[in-house]
């Protein structure tokens, strides 16, 4: 299969809810040429990897050229839509033996095109396969791999990347098991709307089918968990596969793109020409256009006709943070977010209710409940949010703003539907507001001070237990410490739920989770990949035993790059979310999620202090709730990695909870573990 232009991308799953230009630079670059071009057919522009950030560069170890194999030569057309792109490439180098009009192999064709595309870091992990991918990389005076332990993990930090910078986040694995560890993250990349694309190398074209060793028929397997992919048969069609795959992924609702390369593709030579069009006339005439100015002034009417409007914000307002906050100063509305919208709004504005759903506030819920008006911006109505689906906002009118015209109408019907782009949509909105006397009549005083009195009565909160540490309280301090700055990612379980309600969140791209998926062991990597994407700032991967332990190996990684994650584990010995169920739902029988040794449960099993050792990490356990401040405070004054143990009661519960299907009405806000039910 070659390319995108076999099948027109319009089913809905494809069309995406981040905006053309919300994620990246790259989505900008391209977007304006599309916008220039005359034709659906739209040139790469050479100046796009100077138009890319360039994040600060700590230095490793680059290994020595190996020579080039004598292989017949061929042109190669690529994305380049000057010919100054051309004649700007680089002389040649020790590096790269080669003038821009000599052959040079395919993968190091496919490598000068990720450069092209402002990528200077990637995640790969070498194998059989991708070897010759492996080689190119260490020609490469501009990209640095980081050599992350298992493909899972390298997935996952490219998409710990992606989420904390905007950017696309690139990985790189060989074929067979190579190619299927990166299933997971594929997913949970699409389903959350990150940015990726993921290279995988494949067995020669002449193996294809034979079930040849290590073979996987990766598009095959990846077909419904990518935005697209690509099986690539002909060496000139890498720097065109190159530029659509990252068009594809950052442009419309962003999402994975995956490019399998077989091995004799990589190693075959050829001269690039970098002038190849995309050729995706069918998807960028489905991207969406700006809003009508009709449709925005019928939501402003919506809003000036309400006295209890909410903003339901989501993950697809994560480049619209600015537009936000001013739609919000001019029209007063409260604000709650979903578990993706996290720092979106700031939580500490007097204006947030933090995040609603499930494990909410209740006076998110409660203001979802009463409200005449919802104003839905870059969501999807997801179940974890809307409990049962009959009940949600039943008395609102509803606004829904998406880029992805699938998720319109999907799950809950809107009065008035928008498929735009939610940053030019906010920009349209703020426009009107701004011009005109609108904003003068808005008068939501009353409906503040109902949902100030609900703080009041409904503020998070939990028991403490003599020294026990209550997991809360952990988070609390963190809090307190980093002042609400650091970069928080996390595994999947309670501690994500706990650090949701109890971190302050202030800014878009600063909480890291796995949010549609739900898939453990992605903390730890996603932090990794956060840090690469911000040299310098502190990240903390907030977990929990479970789910550290499935993706452990990282720790190599952040000790080999010196990266400054804390990871800061919430240690249980449970599996403890669906320990919680057992305890609510199935009279506390416990069916195989005790994590420690069955043979000494006093003991602390495994000893993951002594294992952070073995990797010369520093690491520290806690037990006692009067030693957590001076430990996290040691934690964020430890330059480079650290791990700190913290010992957390079972029996805690994550509150407020409305059972999976149930409503506001049937919210849980009492009980744990030391009760019987």
């Amino acid at each position: 299969r070659d390319s995108a232009k076999d099948k027109n991308i319009t089913p809905p799953q494809f069309q995406p809810s981040l905006c053309l230009t919300e994620i990246s630079p790259l989505a900008q670059t391209l977007a304006a040429a599309m916008a220039a071009a005359t034709s659906p057919a739209v040139a790469f522009s050479g100046a796009t990897a100077a138009a890319m950030p360039k994040p600060a560069r700590h230095p490793l170890p680059r290994h020595q050229p190996v020579s080039r194999r004598a292989l017949p030569a061929r042109v190669v057309r690529c994305c380049a839509a000057s010919p100054a792109a051309t004649s700007a490439a680089p002389p040649a180098t020790a590096l790269r033996p080669w003038g821009p009009s000599e052959p040079r192999k395919g993968a190091d064709i496919l490598v000068e095109a990720l450069e092209r595309c402002g990528i200077v870091d990637v995640f790969a992990y070498p194998g059989g396969a991708s070897m010759e991918i492996h080689q190119a990389l260490t020609r490469s005076p501009v990209i640095t791999n980081h050599l992350f332990r298992h493909e899972q993990g390298e997935a996952f930090a490219a998409s710990g990347y992606a989420r904390a910078s905007g950017r696309v986040g690139v990985c790189v694995a060989t074929s067979g098991p190579g190619a299927t560890n990166l299933v997971s993250a594929l997913a949970d990349a699409l389903l959350d709307s990150i940015p990726m694309v993921a290279i995988t190398g494949q067995v020669p074209r002449r193996m294809i089918g034979t079930d040849a060793f290590q073979e996987t028929p990766i598009v095959e397997v990846t077909r419904s968990i990518t935005k697209h992919n690509y099986l690539v048969l002909d060496v000139e069609d890498i720097p065109r596969v190159i530029q659509e795959a990252f068009f594809l992924a950052s442009s419309g609702r962003p999402g994975p793109v995956l490019v399998d390369i077989p091995k004799d593709i990589q190693q075959q030579m050829a001269v690039p020409v970098w002038d190849t069009p995309m050729s995706l006339p069918g998807y960028i005439a489905r991207l969406p256009k700006p809003p009508s100015t009709e449709s925005l002034e019928q939501v402003l009417r919506l809003v000036g006709e309400s006295r209890r409007p909410i903003l339901y914000v989501g993950g697809g307002c994560a480049a619209s943070g600015e537009e936000l906050r001013r739609f919000v100063e001019l029209t007063g509305i409260p604000v709650t977010t979903t578990l993706m919208g996290l720092g979106n709004f700031p939580s500490d504005d007097p204006l947030s209710l933090r995040m609603l759903g499930m494990h909410g506030t209740v006076y998110a819920n409660y203001a979802v409940d009463k409200a005449d008006l919802l104003l839905a911006f870059g969501v999807r109505f997801d179940d974890r949010v809307t409990g049962k689906i009959e009940a949600f906002a039943s008395r609102s009118k509803i606004v829904h703003i998406d880029i992805d015209p699938a998720e319109i109408g999907k799950n809950k019907q809107p009065h008035v539907s928008i498929c735009a782009d939610v940053k030019l949509a906010l920009q349209g909105l703020n426009d009107l507001l701004n011009g005109s006397k609108a904003q003068q009549g808005l008068d939501f005083g009353p409906w503040h001070k109902e949902l100030d009195q609900q703080k009041r009565e409904f503020p998070l909160g939990f028991k403490t237990f003599g020294e026990a540490i209550p997991p809360q309280y952990a988070i609390q301090v963190l809090d307190e410490l980093t002042k609400g700055e650091a970069i928080i990612a996390t595994g999947v379980g309670q501690h994500q739920m706990w650090a949701a309600q109890y971190y302050t969140y202030k800014r878009p791209r600063q909480w890291l989770s796995s949010s549609g998926l739900g898939a453990m062991g992605f903390g730890l990597p996603a932090a990794a990949g956060a840090a690469v994407a911000n040299p310098g700032v502190t990240v903390v991967d907030i977990d929990g035993d479970g789910s550290f332990l499935m993706n452990i190996q990282e720790l190599a990684l952040i000790r080999i790059e010196n990266l400054p994650v804390k990871v800061m584990i919430l240690n249980n010995q449970h599996l403890g979310m669906v320990v919680q169920w057992e305890d609510r739902f199935y009279k506390a029988n416990r069916a195989h999620t005790y994590l420690g040794n069955p043979e000494n449960e006093s003991e602390i099993y495994p000893d993951f202090v002594t294992i952070a050792k073995g990797f010369n990490v520093p690491a520290v356990r806690v037990t006692k709730k009067s030693e957590v401040t001076a430990a996290i405070k040691k934690m964020l004054e430890t330059p480079g990695p650290y791990l700190l143990d913290i010992i957390v009661p079972h029996q805690e519960h994550v509150l407020p909870m409305i059972p999976s299907g149930g409503a506001f009405k049937d919210m849980i806000m009492e009980g744990d573990g030391r009760t019987s039910y």
